[in-house]
C-alpha cells in the first residue's frame, strides 16, 4: 500500500477500507484538488481533524492554534503572496520553532524528513491552514494595511490620488469645472450668432457617443459546452462589508448556490474592524472551509478600496471578483466568465452586467434601473467594442489575480476605485469586456441615500479625471490621442452633461426673457438650446429604453418620460461632489443595504448557456503562453 493511500486512510478513519481510500484520493486528485482540502469539503470532518490526523500520522506535533507570544518577524517582499504561504518560522521560547499547514504532498515530504530527522518532531508543529493564515494576518497587519494605503503612491505615483489630488489641484479643478460650465451656458446669452453650430457641435458630443452606441448591436450569448471540473481555475472572490450584518444570511445563502466546485472556492470577507456584529453574524458561518474572514485594521482612509488592497495578497486563484453585500449573481455567473477569459485569452477584466430588481418600488428605483440598464447593456459594451477607457461599475468586475496585482491593485484614496482602475487597463493597454452574465441589485428607494451615493460617484470621477489629466503627455503616450479623446469624452461627460442639463432648462427662461424665444422665428441661440435639450433627453430616453428592453425590464420603461428631472438631481448630487472633492475629497458615503425579498433564481438566468458536460483536454486549460508582462511606469513617474 503507498504512503499516499495510507495517509488518506488514516484522515478517512480507523475503519476505512484501502479501496475506499485509493478512490477518495483518484478523485481529489482528478478534480486537480488539493486531497485534504478536498476531504475537508466534501467529508464531515474540520479542517482541524483532517491535520491532527495527518500529524499523527506523520509523527509530527499538532496545535489547533498558532501561538501568539512568539516573535513574529515577516518578510515584507513576501506580503503580496502570503495567500501562499505554508510555513512560518519563529523564536517560541529559547529554541527555533516551525508552524506548518502543508498540502497533501507536504505531509508526504514532512513524514519522510521525520524519518530522517527524529528530533523535527520537536521543531516542527503542524495547525490548519486557517489558523496559521489568521495568525500571519494579525502579524502582519500593519505591513499590509500600509500597503493597503501606498500601493498606488509605490507603483503608479502619478495615478494616485493621494499624491495628485493636493489642494490647489482640487480648487484649481473645481474652479475650470464650474467656469467651463459657466462659458458655455452664458454663450447663448453674450455669443454671435456664428458661435451657435461650432458650440452646439461641441455640447452635443455625449449625446453623440450615446447616439453611436445604440448602434452596437447586442451582446449574443452563444451555447456553451460545460467545462468539466476539473478544468475550472481556482476563483478568489472578495466580498467587502461594513456594517451589513442584517446582509450576511442573503450572501452566504447567494454564495453557496453558485454553480462552481466548491473545492475551488476562495471567498474572503473583508471587515472593517469597525463593524464588530458584521464580525460576530460572519463567524458563525466560518465552519464551512470555503470561507474565510479578514478584519481590516481602522486606519485612513476608510474606504471600500483600502479594505479590497489589504486582503488582496490574500487571494489564491486565478482570477478574482468582488461582489458588494447586496449582490447576488446568477448561480452560473463565474463558469460564464471563465468561459469567456479562455475564449478571448488577451482580455484581462469582464464586467458583468448589473440589473436592478426592486425597479418596481416607486419612480427612484425605476429610474435608477434605467440608468443601470443604460449603462451595463448599452453604453459599455460600446466602449469594450471600440477599445475606448471603460469607467468600470464599482462590483461584479472580474480580474485576473496576476494582471490586477501587476497594476497596483485599486487606489484606496478614489471613491469610485474601479472607473480609476478602467482608466489604468487602459492605460496599460490591457483589454476589457463586458458580460451578459447578470448580478441583481437593489437601488435606493429614497432620496436621501440615493443622493449620498451619487454624490460619491460624482466626486469620484472628478478624482479620476482630475488625476488622469494632471500629467496630459503621460496620458497621450498611454493612450494616444484616439484614446485620450475617448477618456475626455467619457469621463467629463459624466460630469460636466448633468450640469449644462440643468443649466439649460434655466437658461430657457432667460431666452425668454430676453426675446430670443419670441416673435415668428427662433433665434439662433434658442433653436441651439432647445435642440441640445430636447435631443439630449430624447437619446437618454433611448439608450435607458433600450437597456431595458436587454435586461427584460421593459415594465418601467414609461419612468423614463422623468429621465430630465432625474438629471436635474444629478446636477444637484455633482453640485455637492464639487464641495465634497474640494474640502473632503477621501470620504466615504456608506450606502445603506436591505435583504432583497427576491433571491435569485438559477431559472431566471440567461438561456442557450447550460450544456452537456464534456471532458477538455488534460492539462491546464487558463495557462496562456507568450503573455508579455505587464509595462511598469513607476520609474517614469
Amino acid at each position: 500500500m503507498s504512503q499516499a493511500v495510507a495517509l488518506l486512510q488514516t484522515i478517512l478513519g480507523p475503519h476505512t477500507s484501502v479501496a475506499l481510500a485509493r478512490a477518495t484520493l483518484d478523485q481529489a486528485l482528478a478534480a486537480e484538488v488539493d486531497p485534504l482540502h478536498w476531504c475537508a469539503i466534501h467529508l464531515d470532518q474540520s479542517a482541524a481533524q483532517i491535520m491532527a490526523r495527518a500529524a499523527g500520522w506523520a509523527g509530527l506535533s499538532f496545535l489547533d492554534t498558532v501561538p501568539g507570544h512568539g516573535e513574529a518577524c515577516l518578510e515584507t517582499g513576501r506580503m503580496e503572496a502570503l495567500g501562499q504561504v505554508r510555513l512560518f518560522r519563529t523564536r517560541l521560547h529559547d529554541r527555533e520553532v516551525a508552524f506548518a499547514a502543508p498540502d497533501f504532498l507536504g505531509v508526504l515530504r514532512l513524514a519522510r524528513l521525520r524519518q530522517e530527522r527524529p528530533h523535527l518532531c520537536r521543531t516542527i508543529f503542524l495547525v490548519p491552514e486557517s489558523a496559521l493564515r489568521t495568525f500571519l494576518v494579525d502579524h502582519a497587519g500593519p505591513a499590509l494595511i500600509d500597503s493597503a494605503r501606498q500601493n498606488m503612491a509605490r507603483f503608479w505615483p502619478r495615478a494616485a490620488a493621494q499624491l495628485e489630488l493636493t489642494a490647489p489641484v482640487r480648487h484649481g479643478f473645481a474652479a475650470i469645472l464650474v467656469l467651463a460650465a459657466l462659458a458655455i451656458l452664458c454663450t447663448p446669452l453674450v455669443g454671435p450668432a456664428l458661435l451657435a453650430p461650432i458650440w452646439f457641435a461641441l455640447v452635443m458630443l455625449p449625446t453623440l457617443l450615446r447616439l453611436l452606441a445604440l448602434a452596437v448591436p447586442q451582446q449574443e450569448v452563444l451555447p456553451t459546452r460545460r467545462t468539466d471540473n476539473a478544468d475550472l481555475p481556482v476563483y478568489s472572490i472578495l466580498v467587502p462589508l461594513r456594517d451589513e450584518a442584517n446582509m450576511v444570511p442573503q450572501l452566504f445563502q447567494t454564495l453557496r448556490a453558485l454553480d462552481y466546485p466548491v473545492e475551488k472556492l476562495d471567498i474572503v470577507f473583508v471587515v472593517e474592524s469597525r463593524s464588530p456584529r458584521t464580525i460576530q453574524a460572519l463567524r458563525r458561518h466560518l465552519p464551512d472551509p470555503r470561507f474565510a474572514v479578514r478584519i481590516v485594521p481602522d486606519a485612513l482612509p476608510r474606504t471600500k478600496p483600502k479594505a479590497l488592497d489589504f486582503a488582496l495578497p490574500l487571494c489564491r486563484g486565478e482570477f478574482v471578483v468582488v461582489y458588494d453585500a447586496e449582490d447576488r449573481p446568477e448561480p452560473d455567473q463565474l463558469r460564464r466568465i471563465v468561459d469567456q477569459f479562455v475564449k478571448q485569452p488577451e482580455l484581462e477584466c469582464i464586467q458583468a452586467r448589473l440589473v436592478i430588481d426592486n425597479a418596481d418600488q416607486g419612480w427612484l428605483p425605476a429610474l435608477f434601473a434605467g440608468e443601470y440598464a443604460g449603462l451595463f447593456s448599452v453604453l459599455l459594451p460600446a466602449l469594450a467594442r471600440w477599445g475606448l477607457v471603460m469607467p468600470l461599475g464599482g462590483t461584479s468586475n472580474h480580474f485576473r489575480l496576476e494582471t490586477l496585482r501587476g497594476l497596483g491593485g485599486w487606489d484606496a484614496f478614489n471613491v469610485t476605485e474601479d472607473a480609476d482602475l478602467g482608466v489604468r487597463l487602459a492605460r496599460r493597454k490591457l483589454r476589457c469586456a463586458t458580460s451578459t452574465a447578470r448580478t441583481f441589485e437593489a437601488a435606493p428607494t429614497h432620496l436621501r441615500p440615493w443622493l449620498g451615493q451619487r454624490t460619491r460617484w460624482m466626486k469620484g470621477w472628478m478624482q479620476t479625471y482630475a488625476v488622469h489629466n494632471r500629467h496630459p503627455e503621460d496620458l497621450l503616450a498611454d493612450l494616444g490621442w484616439r484614446g485620450m479623446a475617448g477618456l475626455q469624452l467619457v469621463l467629463l461627460g459624466m460630469v460636466l452633461t448633468p450640469l449644462l442639463h440643468a443649466g439649460f432648462l434655466l437658461s430657457l427662461p432667460l431666452l425668454y426673457f430676453t426675446g430670443q424665444l419670441a416673435g415668428s422665428a427662433f433665434h439662433p441661440w434658442s433653436l441651439a438650446c432647445l435642440a441640445v435639450l430636447l435631443l439630449g433627453s430624447a437619446v437618454a430616453i433611448a439608450v435607458n429604453l433600450v437597456g431595458l428592453s436587454r435586461s427584460r425590464q421593459a415594465e418601467v420603461s414609461r419612468w423614463q418620460a422623468l429621465v430630465p428631472a432625474y438629471w436635474a438631481l444629478i446636477a444637484f448630487s455633482t453640485v455637492l461632489a464639487l464641495r465634497d472633492f474640494t474640502q473632503r475629497p477621501f470620504h466615504w458615503f456608506k450606502s445603506p443595504h436591505h435583504a432583497s425579498t427576491d433571491p435569485v433564481d438559477p431559472t431566471r438566468a440567461e438561456t442557450g448557456r447550460r450544456a452537456v458536460s464534456v471532458v477538455q483536454p488534460a492539462g491546464n486549460t487558463f495557462q496562456r503562453r507568450g503573455r508579455k508582462p505587464i509595462r511598469d511606469r513607476s520609474a517614469a513617474g
